[in-house]
């Protein structure tokens, strides 16, 4: 953003990488799938870079309320600064933040989600899928807690598999049935509290009983917990957790 505006340069979109897309080494490479779906497209945007940070999602939910109003007001300084209107996100917490509790502190922008960008792009025909690279390849997905209760993102992400695939499963629990998959509300950043089964592990056995080769999901705290989840019961090497910006690539092999 700073580069584009020292050449006058106003991107339509700030993509928001985020801290599991800058920092996880295995989420950017769902940032660098989600980069090469934009470049596909000649989407004119730009990131922070340096300047990105928290969007204090954690904070909030861990409940300290003072730093997550630090770390929104000094975001909403910072996307004021550069005239940011449109905010492209491929976590559903951040994207949940921008969305529905950044407006109370002033910062009202329109959010879009990555797989609400993908649908649209394969629905208006900008993004010709090539079913035959999944060809035969049973999927099934998990709904992140903040895309589907907290967003009511449903269809989407189902349009898109289909598109991918004929051969999608769904979960015994899935849309607002679906179980967390352990590490929402700041979950991921403590010790587990007693009892009889972890959360993640639930969830990765209702998924394995799908006998689905790829579990996809669309949330880097989904994809820590059903990674961990796979490898507690050896089966890393036999089903994949993949992200759905990632199948897309794949499928258009770019």
């Amino acid at each position: 953003m700073a580069d584009c505006l020292s050449r006058n340069e106003h991107p339509e979109y700030l993509f928001w990488v985020g801290c599991a897309g800058a920092f996880d080494d295995r989420y950017k490479k769902v940032t660098r799938a989600f980069t090469k779906i934009l470049a596909y497209l000649k989407t004119d945007y730009a990131v922070l870079g340096n300047e990105e940070s928290c969007t204090g999602d954690p904070a909030r939910r861990a409940g300290n309320e003072m730093l997550y109003q630090m770390q929104a007001l000094q975001n909403i300084e910072l996307f004021k600064s550069y005239g940011i209107n449109k905010i492209i996100t491929i976590c559903p917490h951040c994207y949940n933040i921008f969305k529905n509790e950044y407006p109370d502190l002033g910062g009202c922008y329109e959010v879009i989600n990555y797989l609400e960008f993908i649908d649209n792009h394969i629905a208006n025909g900008k993004l010709q899928i090539d079913k035959s690279v999944l060809a035969g390849i049973s999927v099934t997905y998990h709904d992140p807690c903040y895309l589907g209760r907290a967003n009511d993102i449903y269809a989407g992400p189902r349009s898109i598999l289909k598109c991918l695939t004929d051969n999608f499963i769904e979960m015994g629990r899935n849309k607002s049935f679906a179980l967390c998959c352990g590490a929402g509300g700041a979950q991921m950043f403590k010790e587990a509290e007693k009892g009889e089964k972890e959360v993640y592990l639930e969830r990765t056995e209702e998924a394995l009983k799908t006998d689905a080769k790829i579990i996809a999901t669309a949330c880097p705290f989904c994809m820590n917990m059903i990674t961990d989840g796979l490898k507690y019961k050896n089966k890393e090497e036999e089903i994949k957790n993949q992200d759905i910006a990632e199948l897309i690539v794949q499928s258009l092999k770019i």
